[in-house]
């Protein structure tokens, strides 16, 4: 036997949430909210879009104070945000990413209506870690600003791809940041000692930043990478190797993990190319 579900709030024409059977879920289907009113039916037998429920007591206590904060339009919307998201991931989000992502979108939205800047100093290290996220995030930008009527700087997709990245691979949203703190971090510490500024458009910063972005898991996984050249590596490009080491001790004081001689000599071999750059 099925249930119908009953309305407890239409947030917006293609968003509800409902009660079946005690349990409160959030339905999503086009018009599903236009004209609805508290008590109305829903049959049980309706093809959502999509249904999405907390069960967590705690996390249903959050979502229930968060939303009771924000305009039941926008969170109708960012339910919408999160369901583009999800659908483009394959990735269905969990009840704490729902929450904090619905958070995020709400307190950035009104940031912009009160015209504060949104800045976000890893931008480009997420475009180039991150470029599948990126595209997905520019897509939910895109909604937000043609629903809202309001501009969004490419900034806040930058965030919004951090928490995209974070979703992909179940990994935390503070590790997805610190890769990118690390990459940006590395390059300063690089520029610093050559005295110049790294095209951060180049095909040689992309190679480094994915390079870096795999070292850390590397690291963090206590996964061995063999270097068979590094003895030529060492006895060649002494400075680069000498810079490697420093960039390797920041490593080591954000990971709180050692990091290989192998790594190094790969490390070396990307500031050589960054060098032959420069003075071509």
């Amino acid at each position: 036997m099925s249930f119908d579900y009953e309305i407890l709030k239409p947030f917006n024409n293609n968003v509800v949430l409902a009660r079946q059977q005690g349990r409160e879920k959030i339905l999503i289907k086009k018009g599903i909210g236009f004209k609805a009113q508290v008590g109305q039916r829903i049959p049980a037998a309706t093809d959502f879009e999509r249904v999405f429920v907390i069960e967590n007591p705690e996390t249903s206590k959050k979502f229930k104070q968060l939303i009771s904060r924000i305009d039941h339009e926008l969170v109708g919307l960012c339910e919408e945000v999160l369901h583009l998201i999800s659908s483009a991931t394959g990735e269905e989000l969990d009840e704490e990413m729902h929450i904090r992502l619905t958070d995020h979108i709400a307190f950035t939205v009104l940031r912009l209506q009160n015209n504060d800047r949104i800045d976000n100093p890893f931008l480009i290290e997420i475009e180039t870690l991150y470029p599948k996220e990126m595209e997905i995030a520019r897509e939910a930008v895109t909604v937000l600003e043609e629903t809202l009527d309001l501009p969004i700087p490419e900034e806040e997709a930058g965030f919004i791809a951090l928490h995209i990245h974070s979703l992909k691979n179940k990994d935390k949203l503070s590790n997805t940041i610190k890769y990118a703190y690390i990459c940006n971090s590395a390059v300063e510490i690089i520029e610093d000692a050559l005295g110049v500024e790294i095209d951060r458009r180049s095909i040689d910063y992309a190679r480094f930043a994915s390079h870096i972005r795999y070292a850390v898991e590397r690291i963090l996984k206590n996964i061995a990478i063999k270097n068979e050249l590094l003895s030529a590596i060492k006895r060649t490009y002494k400075h680069s190797y000498a810079l490697a080491k420093e960039v390797a001790k920041m490593m080591e004081e954000e990971l709180y993990a050692a990091v290989p001689e192998e790594e190094v000599g790969y490390l070396t071999m990307h500031i050589e190319r960054f060098k032959n750059a420069i003075d071509s």
